[in-house]
């Protein structure tokens, strides 16, 4: 998996999102209480240079070719968009704020028209006013097939998005769902309700782009900024990537990013090991250096907890995330619901949380929606095995099934040592289904192999490990791509593994998309997500907690339950 500002939809499918960073209950903030308000020299300080070392180059820096949750973590310092996360600890993180719009959208009354009003005084890197036309260029090069990688949503919700080629192939007016009745208006009509549409707006493809700069795929070399910072250097694609102040980024217009340091760097392609052991030293430079895509693993966290003053420097968080076992029931015997309740009952989640890495980096998991409330988390557990599993029960209903002399069946894993769908957690498992008389022969493939097999629909084993992470953290991105028939994939990555099309689940996923009340739209969501557990089309494992070192001159760490990471937009150095 990837970090979670970029674990997404089809990117989950591999994660991450770098942020991966991603995914229980009531995320937590740092755990080093004196970081947040500046410690023992007071109020977090502008000036000097922030440190970023990071596994993953940031790669394809251009709005249009970006898949992040939030708008990501390093790129919402350059792209601002018309609406942003809340950057605060904790679930007060997981709100829509304005961005370079004033409000979060006004919807009509069915939710198929969203309007939005630029805030007055926004401007580029270098002066120029940033205008709506800006916004609707931005989001229609995003439509390129050589600018592609973006979320997918504005394809799907615009109305003529699923045949506009972009403004390369398109030299007329653009998306005519995409109005600009003056300079600080903009208007999107949709194919259908879309309740949700200030969360998809936080997206990269809606930062603003002047098309007198566009370069086409060389854009990323130089993007404009119309955020606090700017890029003065873009090495190797990403790996090396120095940000600068934006002179012309005023803090009058923006609420959010605090923008404390005069210079960032982003060093990446190093080796996690290398980047914990350099912020646990923190010598030099490395002393105001942070990482935003490398988790603390679980011998480096026993030495971590060993040490008060290392113990002091990690930031503990949650993303939207869900580690889990996955049937296609149109495998023998998976096409047996009994059989699929006897391995949910059979599940041993301790030992499986001990292979994760053990309760510090993750928790017990028996709902699909991850256990935070802007999700509609709603506690269930349709088939209680308890800490260790229930193997009798498990027997039992094996019994009814027609295999009282027990079953043989193959689990598939991915080969990629991430603690999540990789030989550990299938090992565990295996030892606990054979309490259950469930002999387990394991099949583990390379990632790329493993990602290819599970998410074709020709290719999809019966019985195999997958995990999710949210594009934002609500139901509707993390349901609906998994349980809604009508997103079923038959030539192309397809991530509906049950193949679950039941004309139910569809109109209540439609009905709650209609609604603009996001707090009553979470509590459909949970109701949703108890409902299709009773299918057991999936067994809820577990979902990662982030535990993350920073140097120790790093002040003002924000860790919000939509990111799970500590947010570069806030931290300042001493």
């Amino acid at each position: 998996m990837r970090h979670p500002s970029r674990r997404t939809r089809r990117a989950a499918a591999a994660l991450t999102v770098s942020l991966i960073v991603t995914a229980g209950a009531a995320a937590c903030g740092p755990e080093d209480n004196d970081a947040k308000s500046g410690g023992a020299d007071g109020d977090p300080q502008k000036g000097g240079t922030l440190t970023v070392l990071n596994a993953q180059p940031q790669v394809d820096f251009d709005p249009a070719r970006l898949y992040t949750s939030g708008g990501g973590n390093v790129p919402s310092l350059v792209f601002r968009t018309l609406t942003t996360r809340n950057r605060e600890d904790g679930a007060k993180g997981t709100e829509v704020v304005p961005d370079l719009a004033t409000d979060t959208g006004r919807p009509n009354k069915d939710a198929t028209v969203w309007t939005y009003t630029l805030k007055e005084g926004l401007e580029y890197e270098d002066g120029t006013k940033i205008t709506s036309a800006d916004v609707k260029y931005g989001i229609e090069r995003s439509f390129a097939a050589e600018l592609s990688g973006g979320a997918p949503y504005l394809r799907d919700w615009l109305i003529g998005g699923a045949d506009y080629q972009g403004p390369y192939k398109d030299k007329g007016k653009g998306l005519d769902s995409i109005e600009t009745p003056d300079e600080r208006t903009i208007v999107f009509r949709l194919n259908k309700p879309e309740g949700e549409f200030p969360y998809l707006a936080t997206q990269t493809q809606f930062a603003p782009v002047p098309k007198s700069a566009d370069k086409g795929t060389k854009y990323e070399e130089h993007p404009v900024s119309s955020g606090p910072y700017k890029v003065v250097r873009n090495e190797n694609d990403g790996e090396r990537l120095v940000l600068e102040r934006n002179e012309h980024w005023s803090e009058k217009t923006d609420a959010e990013r605090k923008a404390y340091p005069d210079r960032i760097d982003v060093r990446s392609g190093l080796d996690s090991s290398v980047i914990n052991q350099r912020l646990s030293a923190s010598q030099g430079a490395d002393a105001a250096a942070v990482t935003t895509d490398t988790n603390l693993g679980p011998a480096e966290l026993a030495k971590v907890s060993g040490d008060k003053d290392l113990a002091a420097r990690v930031g503990t968080g949650h993303f939207g995330y869900t580690n889990y076992i996955a049937f296609n029931p149109k495998v023998k015997p998976f096409d047996d619901p009994k059989v699929r309740q006897a391995i949910a009952y059979a599940v041993d989640r301790t030992s499986v949380i001990n292979a994760a890495g053990g309760s510090s980096l993750a928790e017990p998991a028996t709902t699909y929606l991850p256990n935070q409330k802007s999700f509609g988390y709603t506690a269930h557990d349709h088939f209680p095995a308890g800490e260790s599993g229930d193997p009798a029960k498990a027997k039992e209903l094996l019994k009814e099934a027609g295999h009282a002399d027990g079953l043989t069946v193959k689990l598939t894993h991915s080969n990629a040592k991430d603690f999540e769908t990789s030989p550990e957690i299938a090992t565990a498992l295996q030892d606990a289904l054979q309490k259950a008389g469930i002999t387990v022969e394991l099949e583990g493939l390379e990632d790329n192999d493993y990602r290819d097999t599970i998410h074709d629909a020709k290719t999809e084993p019966g019985f195999f490990l997958a995990h999710w992470g949210a594009d934002w953290p609500s139901g509707g991105p993390f349901l609906a791509p998994i349980f809604d028939g009508r997103q079923i994939v038959r030539d192309g990555a397809n991530f509906n593994t049950g193949f679950l099309d039941d004309k139910s689940v569809n109109d209540e996923i439609d009905a709650i998309n209609k609604l603009t009340d996001l707090d009553e739209a979470a509590k459909r969501w949970g109701a949703l997500d108890k409902r299709i557990g009773e299918k057991a089309l999936t067994v809820p494992l577990f979902h990662p907690v982030y535990k993350r070192l920073y140097g120790k001159d790093v002040r003002n760490v924000v860790i919000s339950d939509w990111t799970g990471v500590l947010d570069v937009s806030q931290v300042a150095v001493k």
